[in-house]
This record gives structure tokens, C-alpha cells and sequence, in this order.
């Protein structure tokens, strides 16, 4: 044993564990114990906000919230859209799925929950530049929503020369502006049109998204699914065979990533729902549909209960463990199940 205690001496010599070493050693202890807690209070996913509340605020602010105390038409979305994408820019740790730096550096979750919010974010700047905020197809699109909506589109992980989060900036700015226009401030005013087609445009959209989600989600536990993709269309064909069949399993490392994307997505669309049942009440009673809208939105809300085990478990279907990613396609799956007959009524009435 005496060549091991000599071996063991030698290399606490060279890493001088009795001077500059452990001096070292304590300093890193106390980097990584920091970051960790950094990265954990930079997980924390932001509170839900009141829509209209933070419309009037906004509002009141600008100085064009009149006696009333009523918001113009359309308002309260793009006001929602504002908010969303400022949460995302100035939430604790800022925007973290460009950093390079630890702990964002090695954070998962919350980028991926950012990219939940964005892309709803980006569909709903699509919808304002297509459909909420022009009268007809001939009619020209708002020139500050030109802008915004490419902004919004802009690629999440540059860091610099221009960096995402100064495009987004960017795109909030031109939001703004259009927010300005919109209640009535300058000669060049804007529009919004709560029409039942563009809503039921928009919410195409938003089925499509969440049937990915619900997907993606089941995808956690592997499963053999049939190809149904020319499914009701005899003569129709596709530009690659993949088979009667598909097998599919969302590898592991992954499982929690699209979990907090969709719940990130949940989070978006509840607050742009909620904003939505205010812009288009008389579209909805209309036809007869706002209790169908609000029953979406408490789907959703199911997604934002608190997670009360500290990982993503994805436990087999019936097995011991409980698989989180599939309670959250349940949500989800309902929610657009909600979405596609609200689109019906919109459609038929």
C-alpha cells in the first residue's frame, strides 16, 4: 500500500490542495451553488396577466383612453401581443435562449417555453397583418404591421450584429405605433375588423399548432401509428412513400423540451383568447358561441397547474410512474378538439 499513499501525496503536491488548490476548489463550489440558484430563479415561468387591465393601463399611459373608459375595437389583442412579447424581453434573466453565458447557457426549459410563446406570438402578428387589420383581399396591408410581423420572425438564437432581442424590440416599437394609430391618434389612422372569417382564419392556425403539440406530446411514449396522411382524397399523392405505418418515440432528452413548449403555448393563447372574447364579443354572441370560446380557455388554464415533481416524468401509459407529457396532451387535445367546433359555428352559425 505504500506506492498508493506515496501516488496519493504526490497529486495533492500538484494540485497544491493545501495553498492556491483549495482556494480554487471553494470559489468554483461557490460559482456553481450561485448559477444554480440564478438558473432556478430564471426557470420561474412568468405570472398570467389581465388582459384588459393591462390594455387600459397601456392606454392611459399613452393619454388616449377616453371618458368612457372604453377601449376602441382591437385594442386589447394587440395590446395582449404587446405584453407577450415584453414579458418574454423582460422577465427574470431576460431573454435566455440566445445566451451564452451560464446559467443560460445550460438551461433548457425556459427556452423552450420561449419558443412556446413566440410562435403563437408570431402567428398572431401574421393574422393582424393578413386578416385583422384589412377590410378585404385588395385592400393594402397597415404599414407598421408590415414591419412587426418579419421582426417577430426573426431567428431566436443570435446573439449579436443584430441580436433577437433588439429585433423584437423592434417589432414591439412598430405594435406600438400601430396601438397609436389605432385609437385614433394622427390623421392616418388604423383598423381592426372583428370579422367572424378572420377569426375563424386565425384559429385554423391555432388548431393546426396545437394538433403538433398533441402529437409531439403522445410522441413521449413510443407507439406505432398509421400512416393516414392521404387519408379521404382517393387520387391524392405524396412526394415520398413512408409506408403504411409509422413508428414514433420523442427521444428522451427531449420530453421536457416539448413539454414546455407547449405549456409556453398554452400560456400565449390563454391571455390572447381572453383578449379576443373581448374584440369580438358581438361576433361571438352572434353566434352563439362565447360560452364554446370560454371553455377552450379553461382547457388551457389545465396546462398551468403547478408541477409539483422537480423533472418531467414519462412514465409509461398505465405503468408506476406518472408521464406528465401525456396529461398535457389531454389538455391540449381537448382544447383543440374546442377550437375545431368553435370554428364551425363561426363558419355555419
Amino acid at each position: 500500500m505504500s506506492w498508493l499513499k506515496d501516488k496519493w501525496q504526490a497529486l495533492k503536491e500538484r494540485l497544491n490542495f493545501s495553498g492556491v488548490g483549495k482556494v480554487a476548489a471553494i470559489v468554483v463550489l461557490v460559482l456553481a451553488v450561485l448559477l444554480s440558484f440564478l438558473g432556478m430563479y430564471w426557470s420561474s415561468e412568468p405570472d398570467q396577466f389581465d388582459v384588459v387591465a393591462s390594455a387600459k393601463e397601456q392606454a392611459a399611459e399613452r393619454g388616449y383612453l377616453n371618458n368612457s373608459k372604453k377601449l376602441v375595437v382591437g385594442y386589447t389583442t394587440a395590446s395582449t401581443l404587446h405584453t407577450l412579447v415584453s414579458t418574454l424581453l423582460d422577465k427574470p434573466g431576460g431573454f435566455i435562449s440566445n445566451d451564452l453565458m451560464p446559467p443560460g447557457l445550460f438551461m433548457d426549459n425556459m427556452p423552450a417555453w420561449e419558443f412556446g410563446v413566440l410562435v403563437q406570438s408570431r402567428d398572431l402578428a401574421r393574422a393582424f397583418r393578413k386578416e385583422f387589420s384589412r377590410s378585404q383581399s385588395q385592400s393594402t396591408e397597415d404599414v407598421n404591421l408590415k414591419i412587426a410581423e418579419p421582426q417577430f420572425n426573426f431567428d431566436t438564437r443570435s446573439w449579436a450584429l443584430p441580436s433577437s432581442e433588439s429585433e423584437y424590440r423592434r417589432g414591439n416599437k412598430e405594435l406600438l405605433e400601430y396601438l397609436d394609430r389605432l385609437a385614433g391618434q394622427g390623421n392616418d389612422k388604423a383598423n381592426f375588423y372583428a370579422r367572424a372569417d378572420n377569426l375563424s382564419d386565425w384559429l385554423s392556425d391555432v388548431s393546426t399548432r396545437l394538433g403538433s403539440l398533441s402529437q409531439r406530446l403522445s410522441a413521449s411514449v413510443a407507439n406505432v401509428r398509421e400512416n393516414t396522411d392521404l387519408a379521404g382524397d382517393s387520387s391524392a399523392r405524396q412526394s415520398n412513400d413512408s409506408g403504411t405505418y409509422q413508428y414514433v418515440k420523442t427521444p428522451w432528452s427531449k420530453v421536457d423540451d416539448v413539454f414546455y413548449e407547449a405549456r409556453g403555448a398554452s400560456w400565449a393563447l390563454i391571455h390572447i383568447l381572453r383578449a379576443i372574447e373581448v374584440d369580438f364579443v358581438f361576433t361571438l354572441q352572434d353566434k352563439n358561441a362565447l360560452v364554446s370560446l370560454r371553455q377552450i380557455i379553461r382547457e388551457l388554464e389545465a396546462t398551468q397547474t403547478s408541477i409539483w415533481s422537480p423533472i418531467i416524468l414519462n412514465g409509461s401509459g398505465f405503468g408506476v410512474l406518472a408521464n406528465h407529457s401525456l396529461v398535457m396532451a389531454s389538455y391540449i387535445s381537448r382544447a383543440n378538439t374546442a377550437i375545431i367546433d368553435l370554428r364551425r359555428l363561426l363558419e355555419q352559425g
